[in-house]
């Protein structure tokens, strides 16, 4: 039953961050006139669609991960081919309203046709042979609005150009963008502060500390309501610097400058290396103060997403120093801390959510192709060049992103598996 609520927890945990990251893109695609042309929850093949102003939102059969597709984005040239067999569906002035191209086309609605040419993005017309009759070539116009059943029988609407994303306003293009990213950081800002109002109490991130009984600091002489001033010679401000000057310096001596009261004291001792989800870190036993004040429990949206935050770009700029694959993870890490989570309550998976949509919404803002930060970043080319990419050389440069991060994905996964799974 645990493995069992933890699958799902997971399932749902991930979902929310998809789902949540997508709508962004779709919110902010709509506002700018780009047609998006799906919605869909899931991988893999559909199991339920439903079609509202224009989108047709799926629901797949895999419960993982999920995406917006944008017209013109990502997109095969050629939806239709010639010679292919096609059941078209016409209102009363004989526009085409419905492009049966699926492998099961519905042959009750409709008439055959065989498509010779088309053009479903400027001109918008079909040329071809109706009801296999090849003597008498008939050209028939398309509805702007008209849809088409694609070959897994998903019902989407046509892409004409003036819908398409290349067609926004570069400005709108990169709010479309940005959207994603946007959206997951209002969600941790949101979860936070159902955090603070349910657990009665938040962390002040203050450099006054309480110290855990019998722990290193306590030994040492450290006592509650200690102010941290300095570590070694570095000044400290609050927790989070606390946090990141004790946790990177597993095993060394280290001196603490502590105001308490009208004293200053120095503390001399050294943190013990511990395995945090497969990453050594130093501890020595201190907690950060904590307050029952409403309105710093309600603005602990705001606090401790920004608190989060120092912590992740911490992170980060470690990885500068010394890279290893255990400063990332993959679905299989995030399986770990759900289930880690899942056993220790309702909040902790809530921290865990808060926490994952921040990383997702910074991580996602990388300039690395293929990523929203990438193409943010050759938004920010074309607006220094005054004129577009050529799609060819955007969709090269995607492509090598995109392999890199699958790459990178395979050896984050397989890392995850052996410090995990396999002892």
């Amino acid at each position: 039953m645990s493995v069992l609520t933890t699958i799902v927890t997971f399932i749902i945990v991930f979902g929310i961050l998809v789902v949540v990251h997508e709508f962004g893109h779709f919110w902010m695609a709509r506002r700018s006139g780009i047609l998006v042309r799906e919605f869909s929850i899931g991988m893999g093949p559909k199991i339920v669609d439903l079609k509202s102003k224009g989108t047709t939102f799926t629901i797949r059969v895999l419960p993982i991960g999920g995406y917006v597709r944008m017209a013109g984005i990502d997109e095969e040239d050629d939806e239709l081919k010639p010679g292919q067999q096609v059941i078209l569906s016409t209102d009363q002035k004989n526009i085409v309203t419905k492009i049966d191209a699926s492998n099961h086309p519905n042959v009750g609605v409709g008439f055959p046709f065989e498509v010779v040419k088309y053009d479903l993005v400027n001109d918008l017309f079909i040329e071809g042979y109706q009801n296999g009759n090849e003597d008498k070539l008939l050209r028939l116009g398309v509805d702007h609005d008209a849809t088409i059943v694609e070959a897994n029988n998903v019902e989407v609407r046509i892409a004409p150009h003036d819908v398409q994303f290349q067609a926004a306003k570069l400005w709108k293009r990169m709010l479309t963008n940005f959207a994603g990213p946007f959206n997951n950081f209002v969600l941790a800002i949101v979860v936070f502060a159902v955090l603070g109002i349910l657990q009665g109490s938040v962390p002040t991130n203050s450099n006054k500390v309480n110290v855990v009984d019998n722990g290193i600091a306590a030994k040492a002489g450290l006592k509650n309501n200690d102010t941290i001033t300095k570590i070694n010679d570095i000044k400290i401000k609050n927790w989070s610097e606390i946090s990141e000057n004790i946790s990177n310096k597993a095993n060394q001596n280290v001196t603490l400058t502590v105001q308490r009261q009208s004293q200053k004291k120095i503390i001399q001792l050294k943190p013990k290396e511990v395995n945090n989800g497969g990453k050594k870190v130093g501890m020595i036993g201190i907690e950060t103060t904590s307050t029952r004040n409403l309105l710093s429990r309600v603005l602990y949206g705001f606090t401790g997403t920004w608190e989060m935050t120092e912590r992740l770009f911490g992170a980060i700029g470690q990885m500068f120093h010394g890279f290893s694959l255990n400063d990332l993870g993959g679905p299989v890490a995030i399986y770990a801390t759900t289930s880690q989570a899942t056993r220790q309550g309702f909040t902790s998976v809530l921290f865990v959510l808060a926490f994952l949509s921040l990383n997702l919404g910074i991580v996602n803002l990388f300039p690395i192709p293929a990523l929203d930060g990438g193409k943010l970043l050759l938004n920010i080319i074309e607006a220094i060049r005054r004129k577009p990419i050529k799609p060819e050389t955007e969709n090269i440069i995607t492509l090598i992103g995109f392999g890199f991060l699958m790459l990178l994905m395979i050896l984050v996964t397989w890392n995850d598996i052996q410090r995990y799974f396999i002892k």
